[in-house]
C-alpha cells in the first residue's frame, strides 16, 4: 500500500502509493479542518497527510493543537474528518470555556 501517505478527497482520507504523486497532490490540498482564535489563543485542526499512528490501530491523520494560553501545546489526533471536527469543538470548549456555533 501507500505506507502511510494520504490525501483528502472531500472529507475522506485516501491512501496514495506513489511518493511523487502524493507530494504533488498534497501540495495543493486545503488541509484546514477548523481554526478558532480568542485573544492570543489559537486552536487549529489540520489534516496531516501522513499516518502518525506509530503502532497498532487506525491511522491518525488529523491533529488539533492549541497555541498560547494555559493549554499551550495541548494536542490530540484523530482518524477521520468528523472525529477531528468533533475533537476541535471539544478542545475549544475546554480552552475557551464556551460552546462553538456550527
Amino acid at each position: 500500500m501507500g505506507e502511510g501517505k494520504y490525501i483528502l478527497k472531500g472529507h475522506e482520507a485516501i491512501e496514495v502509493d506513489d511518493l511523487i504523486e502524493w507530494a504533488i497532490l498534497f501540495e495543493k490540498l486545503d488541509r484546514r479542518v477548523a481554526c478558532d482564535i480568542n485573544g492570543d489563543v489559537k486552536v487549529s485542526t489540520v489534516f496531516l497527510g501522513l499516518d502518525h499512528q506509530f503502532g497498532d490501530g487506525p491511522p491518525l491523520l488529523f491533529e488539533t493543537m492549541v497555541f498560547g494560553g494555559e493549554h499551550d501545546q495541548d494536542m490530540d489526533r484523530y482518524s477521520t474528518w468528523d472525529e477531528a471536527l468533533d475533537g476541535h469543538k471539544q478542545i475549544c470548549k475546554k480552552v475557551f470555556n464556551a460552546e462553538l456555533k456550527d
